[in-house]
């Protein structure tokens, strides 16, 4: 005889469908035949996930006649993530100077990485130390301002910038073009914080401003203290996929005042104090508007929710794929650090067999994996010189095919064949990640049972 136990797996489906409540009168078993014939909804990597409170102060906009890129909404979200970013946990002695952090809330996370670049002075023919493991905003924006990305490779216990390869690399830099690189960009892929401190430390050592990217770790820690908060400038992303959103959007985390007021000033065309409008510096059309603004105010009352279901879930992950064999998680190095897991990422040992791997790389793939936005230009072509392993992307496939959104890691910059040209200090280590890691769903809307869901099917595709 089925139970409400028998039900427990498929409730949040139950749930999703309020329908159903109408029919109280139907056996369980009539109940759980319609579930299962129903087709599986989509489990996502990270799906937005609205407060309740964001109409609130998106009607505010409206009633207000302010849906303009500015306004009450776009001054109130800044003063939040202010208060935000200068918290501090645990026994963090690393708060001085957070207090005067200010925020300027702009229409992407590209575009504030653009313009702490450009506060910091990068031009036509400078270098920038970038992060080689990371998405193509992190880097492409260096290229916007006529400048060369210079690519550092990852240390394995945080996957970010390896502080010693960067020493090394700025020091030939300097030694074969006879300037230092403008800048340096770190970044907090899926959260993980880097060795932030052996990256100041380089850094200080060579007078070099550092932006962190924290577009991936809005609200990760390191000593207790928010990442983009240490460097010069530091970098959050509020798009529709990260751990709150505002529609699109991004932020410059700025030092003080003065630093904050460059940053508007080339958000907001870079205008002189004349009765007309004179221009004598290019400028951008930046700034986030009062409605997206709206939403985010709406976020920040969840932002801490939304940071402990993400570390829930890696937690779940953790005891569930403790007993698998081939399959490790990527996890905090030690107490110093604490990401937020925006993505749960996994590595497969390449001995590991999924099920139809001989098949991998069968056919062309058409459209986009992992992130429904954006158009993808057909090609041809099944494999490029770097690519993650068949059992990787046998198991994508098989996630795919039980309704489960996964990717693989970034491909490296340097390997991107848009910067075949550009320097490049490598260690194989981010060329060896992506070719055996991952990422699985964390967002939100991911239940338990659908972690429990996913690694089933996990399980179910390793051939033993």
């Amino acid at each position: 005889m089925l139970t409400a136990q028998i039900l427990m797996p498929h409730k949040e489906r139950i749930k999703k469908n309020a329908y159903l409540c109408k029919y109280k009168a139907w056996s369980l078993r009539y109940i759980y035949l319609i579930v299962l014939t129903m087709p599986k909804e989509r489990i996502l990597l990270c799906l937005a996930h609205m407060s309740g409170n964001e109409m609130k102060f998106i009607q505010e906009a409206f009633d207000s006649n302010w849906v303009v890129p500015l306004g009450p909404n776009v001054n109130g979200f800044e003063d939040d993530l202010k208060r935000f970013v200068a918290t501090t946990s645990g026994d963090c002695q690393r708060s001085a100077g957070l207090e005067n952090k200010e925020i300027v809330a702009l229409s992407a996370g590209t575009a504030a990485i653009h313009l702490a670049l450009l506060a910091c002075g990068v031009g036509p023919g400078d270098e920038v130390m970038v992060q080689s493991f990371t998405f193509c905003a992190s880097s492409h924006p260096i290229t916007y301002l006529g400048a060369t990305p210079v690519f550092v490779d990852s240390e394995t216990d945080t996957w970010n910038m390896d502080p010693e390869l960067l020493d090394r690399a700025i020091a030939d830099r300097i030694k074969k073009t006879g300037k230092k690189p403008k800048a340096i960009v770190p970044v907090y892929l899926y959260g993980m914080p880097a060795k932030i401190d052996e990256i100041l430390s380089v850094a200080a050592k060579y007078d070099i401003p550092v932006i962190e990217d924290a577009a991936e770790g809005l609200g990760s820690r390191y000593d207790g203290r928010i990442c983009g908060t240490f460097g010069h400038y530091g970098v959050l992303s509020f798009n529709g996929n990260k751990m709150i959103t505002t529609s699109g959007g991004g932020a410059v985390v700025c030092p003080d005042k003065d630093s904050k007021n460059k940053i508007m000033w080339y958000a907001t065309q870079a205008r002189e104090s004349y009765p007309y409008y004179q221009h004598e510096a290019i400028g951008y059309n930046y700034r986030m508007s009062n409605i997206c603004a709206g939403i985010g105010r709406g976020q920040m009352t969840i932002i801490d929710d939304h940071i402990a279901h993400h570390r829930h879930v890696q937690a779940l992950y953790r005891e569930l794929l403790s007993d698998v064999e081939g399959i490790t998680l990527h996890e905090n190095p030690s107490p110093r650090y604490d990401s937020n897991f925006w993505l749960c990422t996994i590595t497969l040992d390449p001995s590991l067999r999924i099920k139809g791997q001989e098949n991998a790389y069968g056919e062309v793939v058409k459209g986009t994996v992992g992130g429904a936005a954006g158009v993808t230009r057909a090609t041809s072509n099944v494999h490029t010189d770097c690519e993650p392993n068949t059992n990787v992307e046998a198991l994508r496939i098989a996630l795919d095919a039980a309704a489960i959104e996964s990717r693989p890691l970034w491909k490296p910059m340097h390997k991107q064949p848009v910067y075949a040209s550009s320097p490049a200090y490598v260690n194989g280590v981010s060329e060896a990640l992506f070719a055996v890691g991952m990422c699985l769903p964390a967002g939100p809307y991911v239940s338990d049972d659908d972690v429990r869901y996913i690694v089933d099917t996990i399980k179910e595709n390793i051939i033993r």
